[in-house]
């Protein structure tokens, strides 16, 4: 066994002396004062034992070294002493000129480390009942936007946590984000995929928690830190929502219940939105609208006379509101049938501009309004088109099923996809009767891409999601600047259809030129807003998302059969004949009306659209 190493007193001093400078600046105060009472008592011994005292008691000279040293104080020579008291007292004073600059310099140093640590957002947060979102990506504002409007009047505090610098998200939140006065915006750096990380956010506080759209493989992280932290804190009720893209990182049933997540799959309500944008330019923009907490949205509401009328009286009377569905205490029934009864204790799920506008009238019943006017129209069949779809991803078989029932062919590009994803997309078409065909070509030569645009009178652009966001965008942007160019330069009439990634991105190219945007960040920003505002709505806005149930959708009023002259109550209950809600109209210039008032009288053109709630 070998000897233990000997240390001379200088090493281990040194080792003393450098730990404790290493303690922040707090170790160094506490290093000058021990050294500055020992230099003190030293001196005032040094007089003592050589009898300098000059008459001075004991306690004296020990105050006298001291006071010297903490003032800089300077002995004069020929009134305080002899010349022995009046050196010692020298080495007391010339040491307080050091150690008072070092003080200063230490606490300058201190003051500056603390405001590059509240610039850098490392500080705890000390609020309650606010909202915390989890992850920030510079460009894309959407969320936070929402979360403002619905607080509306109401004080409210977010706050943003993200693995940046606090002064740098603040200046781009502050770039794209007008914040109100009533509402708190507070930013702090944190890695929110560690559980000690975000316990500066006061996550147990909070009454919500949104983890901002990013790929699933940071949401899911985000996730288990979230879980792991409010257990720890015993505060599994704060509900925590998010969106994944994937079915296959799709979150347990058992964790979701036990920690009240709420994970949203979006991808493939944005490849229906995708495919039914294709045919009917404008659909996302009208989500959009359906979704935010500008203008009307959903709310659940008790009106005084709604109880025992039918869904169809409800709506053929309930003016400043829609009836959409009927709350009861099993859950929500979206677009019931028409003679669904109220009964006690319903509330009236309404889409509407706020909860107080949605009043029951007096009036007709919806049998006699639908008999006493030519509003129950049958629809038709619309006139028969081709789509051509470039590109691929996972949702390419849920946009060939999703296609209106008027599209007959679709023309897929042939050079990325394999027998496997062919034998799959044959199936989903076989499921419609819908025709494939592929055509073989690089769609990013100008020859081959004349030719796909030649085709058909919609063309459908798809993300790749094997590339990253900003280079699946890119190759998006690219092609819709060249299918511009050939439209202009060949009069071509074909509307496009691109699915994005990022919300900035879509915006270097969004213009009013037959173009329709579905952004998967903006979309998921949108819902996630809607879920954490309105939490008792979870299971309409999951049947909204989803593959199965109620969904939006825009019908043109002549396929519906219903072009021409009449009231709102009488599109209202000729639509529900047919099974929709009418939410709203969309005119021939694509300008969006909704909650229009009961008894207004509209003009429909051939080209007008409804903006409807149904089953398809």
């Amino acid at each position: 066994m070998k000897d233990k190493k000997k240390y001379s007193l200088k090493e281990r001093f040194q080792y003393w002396f450098d730990g404790h400078l290493s303690k922040s600046s707090l170790g160094l105060i506490r290093v000058l004062i021990i050294a500055s009472v020992i230099l003190a008592v030293s001196v005032a011994l040094l007089i003592i034992l050589f009898n300098l005292k000059d008459g001075r008691e004991d306690g004296q000279v020990f105050w006298e070294s001291i006071v010297t040293l903490l003032n800089a104080w300077m002995p004069e020579w020929d009134e305080d002493g002899n010349v022995g008291y009046i050196l010692l007292m020298s080495v007391s004073a010339i040491a307080g000129v050091l150690f008072t600059s070092v003080l200063i310099g230490i606490i300058t140093s201190a003051i500056e480390e603390k405001i590059i640590e509240l610039k850098q957002g490392n500080s705890r947060v000390l609020e309650e009942g606010h909202t915390v979102v989890l992850g920030f990506c510079p460009g894309e504002f959407t969320l936070l936007r929402e979360l403002i409007l619905a607080a509306g009047s109401r004080p409210a505090c977010i706050v943003v946590a993200e693995d940046m610098a606090r002064d740098e998200m603040e200046q781009e939140i502050g770039s794209g984000v007008e914040v109100p006065k009533n509402v708190r915006l507070i930013c702090r750096s944190a890695d929110i995929t560690d559980p000690a990380s975000l316990e500066k956010c006061s996550i147990e506080t909070s009454r919500a928690v949104i983890i901002s759209p990013a790929d699933d493989a940071r949401t899911v992280k985000a996730i288990l830190a979230l879980t792991s932290l409010l257990t720890e804190k015993g505060a599994g009720n704060v509900p925590v929502n998010a969106i994944i893209s994937r079915k296959e990182h799709r979150i347990p049933q058992t964790l979701a219940s036990k920690h009240h997540i709420t994970a949203l799959e979006t991808n493939e309500t944005l490849a229906k939105m995708i495919a039914h944008s294709c045919a009917e330019t404008g659909l996302s923009e009208t989500f959009r609208e359906v979704f935010n907490f500008e203008g009307a949205e959903l709310h659940v509401v008790d009106p005084a006379g709604a109880e025992g009328l039918t869904f169809g009286d409800l709506t053929a009377r309930m003016d400043g509101g829609v009836p959409v569905g009927i709350f009861t205490e099993c859950g929500t029934v979206t677009n019931p049938p028409a003679g669904r009864l109220t009964e006690a204790g319903d509330r009236i799920l309404v889409f509407a501009e706020d909860k107080e506008s949605a009043k029951i009238t007096e009036g007709p019943s919806y049998a006699d309004v639908n008999k006493s006017s030519a509003a129950a129209a049958e629809a038709h069949g619309e006139e028969k088109t081709d789509v051509v779809i470039i590109g691929h991803n996972g949702t390419l078989a849920t946009v060939i099923r999703e296609l209106p029932e008027n599209v007959e062919k679709a023309y897929l590009t042939a050079d990325d996809k394999t027998e496997e994803e062919r034998a799959e997309l044959g199936r989903a078409a076989q499921s419609r009767a819908l025709t494939l065909s592929y055509v073989e070509g690089d769609p990013r030569s100008e020859e081959h891409l004349l030719e796909l645009a030649r085709m058909a009178d919609h063309i459908v652009i798809m993300s790749d999601d094997d590339k990253e966001d900003e280079e699946a965008d890119m190759d998006t942007i690219f092609l819709i600047l060249n299918l511009r160019d050939l439209r202009e330069r060949y009069g071509l009439t074909f509307n496009i259809t691109a699915e994005m990634c990022k919300e900035y991105n879509e915006k270097l190219v969004s213009g009013a030129d037959h173009t329709d945007f579905v952004v998967a960040s903006n979309m998921s920003s949108l819902c996630l807003a809607q879920v954490s505002e309105r939490p008792e709505l979870v299971g309409v806005f999951r049947e909204l998302l989803s593959n199965t149930g109620n969904e939006l959708y825009l019908k043109n009023t002549a396929g519906m059969g219903l072009a021409g002259t009449y009231t709102v109550r009488d599109l209202r209950c000729a639509l529900l004949a047919q099974g929709y809600v009418l939410l709203g109209i969309v005119d021939a210039e694509k300008k969006s009306t909704f909650d229009l008032p009961l008894m207004k009288t509209v003009e429909l053109t051939e080209d007008d659209e409804f903006i409807v709630l149904g089953e398809g």
